[in-house]
């Protein structure tokens, strides 16, 4: 059982399991083994691994994926670009501010999501110019001021200039908000315009 491991070995693999999903926050670790989110800090201390947050800033820093990108401009893009494997799959994160929540009641508005996740879909496509056509979304539960997304997208399938893209987006582990996008490789019109 993963509760009675000693300390040695829980280290080893907390590290093991951060090593393989560094957006791995402290209580979701803690509740993989079975364990208070103290020991974890301590743990993770004491391996001098850094918080979730500074990993994911860290992975972020050592990429260059915005640079990959072709269907967008780097300012277009909503939120950090960490990873990007152009016509298979992406992973963005966006912190969330009170700007984009309700002030009522400090939910998250929809359009900020659903911009995180459209602008993935459409830089994963290994084309210049890309548009989203159709998209079948569903928000899971509401995202507050404060909380950090992240959004991993992948190319399901794609037939000529047609990309089905399937995007999901959690927050401290728990799936906000899924959707499947159409994205159209619109490149062959651009060309003829300009000719």
């Amino acid at each position: 059982m993963i509760r009675d491991l000693s300390k040695l070995e829980r280290q080893k693999r907390i590290k093991e399991y951060i090593l393989k999903d560094p957006f791995l926050s402290d209580k979701k670790l803690s509740e993989l083994f079975s364990i208070s989110v103290q020991t974890i800090r301590l743990d993770r201390l004491e391996m001098g691994i850094p918080e979730m947050r500074k990993r994911i800033v860290q992975v972020a820093k050592n990429t260059s994926s915005k640079d990959k990108v072709k269907s967008l401009k780097k300012e277009e893009i909503i939120g950090e670009l960490i990873d990007i494997e152009l016509g298979k799959n992406g992973i963005a994160i966006l912190k969330t501010t009170k700007d984009m929540a309700f002030g009522r009641t400090g939910i998250i508005r929809s359009h900020y999501i659903f911009s995180l996740a459209d602008s993935l879909a459409i830089s994963i496509i290994d084309t210049e110019v890309a548009l989203t056509g159709i998209a079948r979304l569903s928000y899971k539960k509401p995202v507050y001021a404060g909380e950090t997304l992240v959004a991993k997208a992948r190319v399901a399938r794609s037939r000529g200039n047609k990309y089905l893209v399937s995007v999901h987006v959690k927050s401290d582990q728990k799936e906000v908000f899924t959707g499947k996008l159409v994205i159209f490789s619109v490149n062959d019109k651009v060309k003829k315009e300009k000719a």
